[in-house]
């Protein structure tokens, strides 16, 4: 039967410019798949630049369609076996996250599994959800270990409004919505839920989230506040490699077996615990050390043990995400000594 889901070998990668999704395109080409992407403007040059270079490794189209607009995904979905959800909007300085986040979350999860529904081609669906609608919540204990079947406190997020509360209630909001039309609609759904990413990206622009992981080194002020504010909020630092996480969906996306939510976490630590192990393996970059009374544990840890029951095994460790992000942040002339 698991030969049965790459027969074809049609997948549709929704949200082609992004960081995760960009890397997703890449490895399905490697993989012999015929690949259709979709991008909100094919006209912006600097943001669909390294998508032209991937179809120098195979079957590549690429498609404009937005998440707001209902039938924009029939063309691209028509014929796949496989759909990838990846898009989702992110705006962290929006003051009205209800209306720029929220709505256009679930309205495009909504979009993207009716065209699948209607495609009739479509195996399977995995979409990326984030341990973002896992982990945050009000519960004051520490040791707590975050699964599969945790759902961050949406309530809570409403009410007490953290900074860029908006983001953690889309993602949450939008997963739940994803299985609710799924359940109902009989469509084979898998979530993958990664934890902050970091690696090197194909996107001309550094994401955002690898500029988050790599504060620390680079002495970021802003942005290490940033990282502190994700522990409190969130209850860890936990990291993947950007690369294992696109694994993590082919891996997913093929197995028959799989069904229901997969994290992806590689690696829990907290904000002193992380600037101890980068001071420790690149003394050259001088990574603060002192946090005053801030934490230096983490309350808790996302567990990607289902992911690795299922027969997935990580490529990269800490150090090898950090190894590469130093490279690669050293290359874009964004780390100096």
């Amino acid at each position: 039967m698991a030969t049965e889901i790459v027969g074809n070998k049609k997948a549709c990668v929704i949200g082609g410019t992004g960081f995760v999704a960009s890397l997703l395109v890449k490895l399905l080409l490697e993989k012999g798949y015929a690949v259709n992407t979709t991008v909100r403007d094919p006209d912006n040059q600097k943001k669909v630049c390294h998508l032209h270079e991937l179809q120098n490794l195979g079957d590549l189209k690429i498609f404009r369609a937005d998440l707001t607009e209902e039938s924009s995904f029939d063309a691209p979905i028509a014929g796949c076996d496989l759909v990838f959800h990846l898009a989702t909007p992110v705006n962290f300085a929006s003051k009205d996250p209800e209306n720029d986040m929220i709505k256009p979350a679930i309205q495009g999860v909504l979009n993207v599994l009716k065209a699948c529904g209607k495609a009739k081609t479509v195996k399977r669906v995995v979409m990326t959800s984030s341990a973002a609608a896992v982990s945050i919540n009000n519960l004051q204990e520490t040791g707590l270990v975050m699964d599969e079947k945790n759902w961050t406190d949406v309530e809570f997020l409403s009410s007490v409004k953290p900074p860029t509360w908006g983001y953690p209630a889309s993602k949450t909001l939008a997963e739940k919505a994803a299985w609710k039309f799924a359940e109902e609609n009989n469509i084979k759904l898998i979530t993958v839920i990664p934890s902050l990413m970091a690696g090197r990206s194909l996107t001309l622009d550094v994401p955002s989230s690898v500029c988050l992981a790599m504060s620390l080194l680079r002495g970021d002020e802003f942005l290490m506040n940033g990282l502190k504010g994700m522990q409190m909020l969130s209850g860890s630092i936990s990291i993947t490699h950007v690369e294992d996480v696109c694994r993590a969906h082919i891996f997913l996306a093929e197995k028959e077996s799989a069904s229901g939510r997969y994290i992806c976490c590689a690696a829990n630590t907290s904000v002193p615990e992380l600037a101890k192990f980068l001071n420790k393996r690149y003394p050259q970059y001088k990574s603060p050390t002192e946090f005053g009374d801030f934490p230096s544990k983490a309350k808790l840890i996302i567990s990607s043990e289902k992911l690795i029951k299922e027969g997935f095994t990580y490529k990269y460790s800490i150090e090898d995400i950090y190894d590469q992000s130093v490279e690669y942040f050293k290359e874009k002339g964004l780390l100096q000594v």
